[in-house]
């Protein structure tokens, strides 16, 4: 496993992907450097909204259809998935670790938010103390991901076209903006719950209240998508022929 991760790794920073983990957190950075939209209340609050809006409706879920699409990029190419499968992996081990990879690679972009969020206040000189809210809102997208980073998985292990997941991820993350709002898809759309479950702890409830849903529908939904997109992106790729 240490070496099959060691070598999904590799792969990963020559296919100079890395620098696109920049891009949604600088964009929503410069967004949240602007007027702030909370007049009262904790200084750190009004950037980390405008931020989240920009950075979980929209780059977020498209940078997980991007970096599952890289990572599966080469075994496509050339007959991979038969040089892959003459190593002594398993399949279930090269699933594992290549969900692994994005999930960390996720991870990454969630603290690179967190430190665009951090610069800001430092540039802007708050005083108010920084709410623990931050830390939930950034791990609670992260876990969001997981369903979508399970989902994706599974559509670019089926598609040997690299550009055809991508264009998928792409169609059903532009609805977001009207998805999000509704109380009866929004948590139930995979696409669409990193941006509820950021925004839930800034606003302490009152964004779920105010879509008639509670918070603890989300969070069923969310490990609920995750086992099954998991399970089945796992099950298929045990039967795939290559």
């Amino acid at each position: 496993m240490i070496r099959l991760f060691r070598a999904e790794w590799y792969k990963v920073r020559k296919s100079k992907i890395l620098p696109v983990l920049l891009l949604g957190p600088l964009i929503a950075g410069i967004s949240g450097a602007g007027k702030s939209v909370y007049e009262e209340g904790n200084q750190w609050l009004g950037p980390l909204f405008m931020m989240i809006i920009v950075h979980a409706q929209i780059f977020l879920p498209l940078l997980t259809g991007v970096l599952v699409a890289f990572i599966c990029r080469y075994e496509h190419q050339n007959g991979g998935w038969k040089q892959l499968f003459a190593l002594p992996v398993t399949r279930g081990q090269v699933f594992t670790v290549k969900f692994a990879i994005v999930a960390i690679l996720i991870a990454v972009v969630q603290l690179l938010f967190l430190l665009g969020l951090y610069i800001i206040g430092m540039m802007k000189g708050f005083n108010d103390p920084f709410p623990l809210l931050i830390w939930k809102s950034i791990l609670g997208g992260w876990i969001a991901c997981l369903p979508l980073i399970a989902l994706q998985l599974w559509v670019s292990l089926a598609w040997s076209s690299f550009a055809a997941p991508l264009a998928l991820n792409v169609i059903f993350t532009l609805p977001n903006i009207l998805v999000a709002n509704s109380a009866t898809y929004g948590p139930w759309y995979p696409w669409a719950q990193p941006l509820l479950t950021m925004i839930a702890p800034l606003t302490q409830g009152d964004v779920a209240n105010n879509l008639n849903f509670p918070i603890e529908t989300l969070v069923f939904v969310i490990s609920t998508s995750f086992l099954v997109f998991a399970f089945s992106g796992f099950i298929y790729f045990q039967r795939k022929t290559v």
